[in-house]
């Protein structure tokens, strides 16, 4: 009996192992927090533990993995909504961090990325971050692969106009954000 203990530890551990940190990569840009993020991650890999023996094909185990991380990560926010912030108590640390000058074009990127629908976004960042295929991306979200080639040449369009835009997206996100 502890043979097959073993055994099944040892798979799992192989299985984690090599995609470990895209998990993790993962879940952070989900919850866009890096201590929810370990706590999605932990909660995600004790329910793939529990259900190891539901997965057949260990070549499908990165994907089986990241739909998991994905429904944990409902799980966590369904019962811990975030808390609303009050910009007006801010600590000075904070507000020092809010006022530091980055690299303007990549922040406006990354601004425009964020704009982006969830539906446009995450497949792009699987593939663009992740670099899982359309049929793997597919598989993570549940969406056939035609779904996944649509959304992801949309989000491309959309981020092109973006840029294309140029100075007029830091206006559209100054106004956004109320200032």
């Amino acid at each position: 009996m502890r043979t097959g203990v073993d055994e099944r530890k040892a798979r799992f551990e192989r299985l984690v192992g090599g995609c470990h940190r895209d998990l993790y990569r993962y879940a952070a840009w989900l919850c866009r927090d890096p201590g929810v993020a370990e706590v999605v991650l932990q909660e995600a890999l004790l329910r793939a533990w529990k259900s190891l023996d539901g997965l057949k094909q260990d070549d499908a185990a990165k994907a089986w993995l990241l739909t998991i991380v994905r429904r944990e990560n409902a799980r966590y926010f369904a019962s811990h909504p975030p808390p609303a912030l009050d910009i007006h108590a801010l600590s000075p640390a904070q507000e020092a961090m809010l006022a530091a000058e980055d690299d303007v074009e990549l922040e406006d990127l990354r601004r425009a990325i964020m704009k982006l629908e969830d539906g446009y976004r995450e497949p792009l960042l699987l593939q663009v971050l992740l670099g899982h295929s359309c049929n793997e991306i597919a598989e993570i979200m549940g969406i056939k692969p035609g779904a996944v080639l649509t959304r992801l040449h949309r989000a491309r369009n959309r981020l092109r106009e973006a840029v294309v835009q140029g100075a007029g997206l830091a206006a559209v996100a100054g106004q956004s954000d109320g200032l």
